[in-house]
């Protein structure tokens, strides 16, 4: 808020001073003044300024001159430039004023913090004007009327160094006895017209120069008017050519008429289809004249022309004419044609198709060719005829005999007919060549060079082509004389297009060998890069190839190729190779395996390269065969392993059979399948006897689930229970071999029941057991061994004795479980304690089983056999070999849930069936 205020007070001030002390050269005069006023300065002089305040203020306002500020466009100056003269007067001195700019203000630092501005000044800085040079003078004809010419008089100079400051330039003239007005420049400092001229009397002129730092004066010149004089140039020219070929007359009309002064001229001329000028001779036009012959001029050819005048003896030459344009007469054809031809032979006939051509530059023909005269002649031994051919065209296409032949060409026009052109075609170029042809542009044309062989060369003919791919190109060709070792190809040659140069010397006897060469008017970059591609790649290698660019895309010969190329995959700088220009693949070595590359290539000319797509493969996990080396090795070992593994099982048959598949004996053909309780011989009282030591070799038990409830009906299970205990109590009495039958290992067999309660179905297994003796194999034992089968298969043979059978029916099922039950009281084990101890060495039996042994507990079962069951004792055979037993287990649902055998009934493999012991 105290700012605002500040500022409405500046204001206030400000209006106040403007409206007492008034306004002087646009600054406000408030308090003081600064002198000088509105100084004009020279670059980089010294100046001093001095701020004076009014005594009114100082007293009023209470300021003195150590308050004063001073201040370069808002911009305060530097303390150390003040100089405090009195209490009111304040100097300021600048050293070099470069640096000084407007306005330069004094100001005064009021009560308050308040600024006040007291006073400012405009500063001009510049420098004084030079001395003006070269000071000359031109005398302008200038056209008013057809019989009225007036004349103007232009001086110009040279005004030097700009000054910066409005410099006053005035040009003085005086005759040595008047003096004329100055001429003053209107929008320029170097020169000035008036338009009074005075010929045939001297004149002084001078220029003078002036500002505020200074004045100049240029050197005074004399001069007469009449010899500065740039006169018009003549004009309604005209060509007459008459019946002339060569021969052009131009007519005129002067503008500058004075009889007192002769004028010179100047006459120059060209083709139109040229752009060199050509000149007369100065010397031919010195004279006063109105009209010229120029000669030796081209014949039907069109001219333009142009001339200006100067007085004689003087340099002021008029502007050139306005263009006059004029055309010479025909003449006869300056030369003949230039002949050639092409030669291809005939598929059907052999012979050749020969084209002859021809052609006459314009300027050679001197006219319009109305028809060309051909003679064909053939040399021996070719009969070919003279022929003659009057054409208006510039070819003729032969269908001869291979040869030589000598073709003669005239050309005529309106004036008269041209001389012979002669081409001597034989059937061999055996002449010597041309050597080193070159080919390069010059002077915006394609230059051919070459060197002439030893032998004495007639013509020669430049023959080229535009290059292009898989087409026909058009060719031109042009003659130029024996004695030339270069030329300039005249026809329509462009940029960036190659071009197919051959030389061919001509004799008069025959032609010489061609030599060609391939050359460009100007090259540029290629307009495409090659387009990349893996031919082969491997592991740690790949094999590049890129088709080359056509010659329409080269623009240009190709200096070489860059292969660039680097993996996708890592932050390697990539590599690049260049390559030889005229091959077409690269092999590249030492990459990574399994990594995916970038490569590109590049084409180069002279002018540049430009690069093809960016083309990408990866390079192989293993390399071509590496596979095949690892994995053919392992193979072979593998079916070497397994060719020795078999020579070896073969080797040891016998004991890979008894370990994995050993002889299971038939029980059929067991010496106990001849036991019989019927022979008394036959029981075995001695357990010593009957399990001697070292006679078990092998022991088998297979269980099979059968599901044979079908052989048995409801009534005939009924009698029968099935024991509880499985697996686990048959683990732990496996054979019960040698003792009685209620010893024999626990297994599920069938028991009669008190109770008549269904039968559960539960299943029942009949275990069978095999004991091979070492004896086996054809060897009769010592001692006959029997054992408890568990095999399912039937042990009995009913049909051998009926009666076994008869005793065995279900109708005396009575008498024969009183049977079974006294047999299985009978403590006819005889298993002492030593035979014991041997049999839980062969055959281990826990302590609560063993039991049992020596009180074994009365049989309650009682197994009955069905007539349906005696299918079963056709399962024992005897064979060849010796027994063999087939263990099984059959599985019969006779058990109830509450009963339990108590013991097994003894099992007796007879040729009858099962007997009691």
């Amino acid at each position: 808020m105290f700012s605002e205020w500040s500022r409405t007070v500046q204001t206030l001030y400000i209006l106040f001073s403007v409206c007492c002390f008034g306004v002087s050269d646009g600054l406000m005069k408030m308090c003081g003044e600064i002198i000088p006023e509105s100084p004009v300065l020279q670059i980089g002089s010294n100046f001093t300024a001095s701020c004076i305040l009014y005594n009114k203020c100082v007293e009023k306002e209470n300021i003195h001159a150590n308050q004063i500020i001073w201040k370069i466009r808002d911009v305060p100056v530097p303390k150390e430039q003040y100089i405090v003269i009195n209490d009111t007067v304040s100097n300021v001195t600048f050293n070099d004023t470069s640096t000084l700019a407007s306005p330069l203000t004094c100001n005064v630092l009021m009560q308050g913090g308040i600024e006040q501005n007291i006073y400012g000044i405009q500063i001009q800085m510049g420098f004084p004007p030079d001395k003006p040079k070269n000071l000359s003078c031109i005398v302008f004809q200038i056209p008013k009327n057809d019989k009225l010419k007036e004349y103007n008089q232009t001086c110009t100079w040279d005004p030097g160094r700009e000054t910066f400051l409005d410099t006053v330039y005035s040009l003085k003239s005086q005759w040595p006895d008047k003096f004329f007005p100055d001429c003053t420049p209107d929008r320029t400092n170097n020169s000035c017209t008036t338009d009074t001229v005075a010929f045939y009397v001297s004149l002084e002129v001078w220029v003078t120069a002036k500002n505020k730092l200074g004045e100049a004066e240029s050197d005074h010149i004399v001069f007469d008017p009449i010899k500065h004089v740039k006169p018009l140039p003549p004009h309604n020219l005209s060509l007459n050519s008459g019946n002339f070929s060569t021969i052009l007359k131009l007519s005129w009309e002067n503008q500058f008429i004075m009889n007192t002064v002769d004028l010179k001229y100047e006459i120059r001329f060209k083709a139109v289809d040229s752009t060199d000028w050509m000149k007369v001779p100065p010397e031919d036009t010195i004279n006063r004249r109105s009209a010229f012959t120029v000669q030796e001029l081209k014949p039907n050819t069109k001219y333009v022309f142009q001339i200006r005048c100067a007085l004689k003896g003087l340099h002021y030459w008029s502007d050139w004419s306005e263009k006059a344009f004029g055309f010479t007469a025909e003449g006869k054809p300056s030369k003949g044609p230039a002949l050639w031809r092409k030669i291809t032979t005939s598929v059907s006939t052999g012979n050749w198709i020969l084209l002859l051509l021809w052609k006459l530059d314009p300027s050679e023909a001197n006219g319009v060719i109305r028809t060309y005269e051909v003679s064909v002649m053939g040399k021996p031994p070719v009969s070919f005829p003279t022929s003659n051919y009057s054409l208006n065209t510039t070819q003729l296409l032969l269908n001869v005999q291979n040869g030589t032949y000598e073709v003669r060409v005239t050309a005529r026009n309106s004036a008269g007919e041209s001389p012979t052109s002669v081409l001597l075609i034989p059937a061999i170029n055996s002449k010597a060549p041309v050597k080193n042809v070159t080919a390069s542009p010059k002077d915006g044309k394609l230059w051919v060079e070459w060197e002439p062989p030893n032998d004495d060369v007639s013509k020669y003919i430049v023959e080229w082509y535009e290059h292009c791919d898989n087409v026909t190109c058009t060719s031109d060709w042009q003659q130029e004389p024996g004695t030339k070792r270069g030329t300039f190809l005249k026809g329509d040659i462009k940029p960036f297009k190659r071009y197919e140069i051959t030389v061919h010397p001509l004799y008069i006897n025959g032609q010489g060998q061609e030599t060609s060469i391939q050359a460009y008017l100007q090259e540029g970059e290629p307009a495409r890069g090659p387009i990349v591609r893996t031919v082969k790649v491997g592991k740690s290698k790949a094999v590049l190839e890129w088709k080359p660019l056509s010659v329409e895309e080269q623009n240009g010969f190709i200096t070489k190729y860059v292969i660039s190329y680097n993996t996708l995959t890592t932050n390697e700088t990539g590599v690049s190779v260049g390559v030889e220009p005229f091959r077409t693949e690269y092999y590249l070595s030492s990459l990574s395996s399994d990594t995916l590359y970038t490569v590109q290539v590049t084409a180069f000319t002279k002018k540049g390269g430009k690069s093809g797509p960016v083309f990408t493969f990866t390079t192989k996990k293993f390399e071509e065969g590496e596979i095949e080396t690892i994995v053919v090795p392992v193979c072979l070992a593998f079916l070497l392993v397994i060719l020795l593994t078999v020579l070896f099982c073969f080797k040891k048959k016998e004991v890979i059979k008894k370990h994995i598949w050993p002889n299971v004996p038939d029980p059929s053909k067991s010496v106990i399948a001849q036991w019989s309780p019927q022979t008394p011989s036959k029981h075995f009282n001695s357990k010593e006897q009957i399990y001697p030591e070292g006679i078990f070799t092998n022991v088998s038990a297979v269980e099979i689930e059968a599901d044979h409830e079908k052989s048995f009906s409801e009534q005939d299970m009924k009698p029968f229970d099935l024991v509880k205990k499985e697996k686990n109590a048959s683990e732990g009495h496996s054979s019960g071999i040698g003792g009685s039958s209620c010893m024999s290992s626990p297994r599920q067999s069938v028991s009669d029941s008190d109770e008549g309660e269904p039968a559960q179905s539960t299943s029942s297994t009949v275990q069978y057991s095999t004991v091979v003796p070492s004896g086996y194999r054809d060897q009769i034992p010592s001692v006959q061994v029997f054992s408890r089968s568990e095999s399912t298969q039937p042990l009995l043979d009913l049909e051998d004795k009926p009666e076994d059978q008869q005793a065995l029916g279900r109708d005396d099922a009575t008498p024969r479980l009183q049977y079974f039950k006294q047999n299985c009281n009978q403590d006819d084990t005889g298993l002492d304690g030593s035979h014991l101890e041997r049999v839980k060495q062969i055959f281990p039996i826990n302590e609560e089983d063993t039991s049992g042994i020596h009180n074994p507990p009365m049989c309650n079962s009682v197994l009955e056999i069905s007539e349906h069951d005696t299918s079963f004792a056709s399962a024992f055979h005897p064979g060849p070999e010796g027994p063999a037993v087939q263990s099984e287990t059959i599985t019969i649902n006779s058990l109830t849930g509450d009963e339990t055998p108590k013991c097994y009934l003894p099992q007796t493999v007879m040729q009858g069936g099962y007997m009691p012991q």
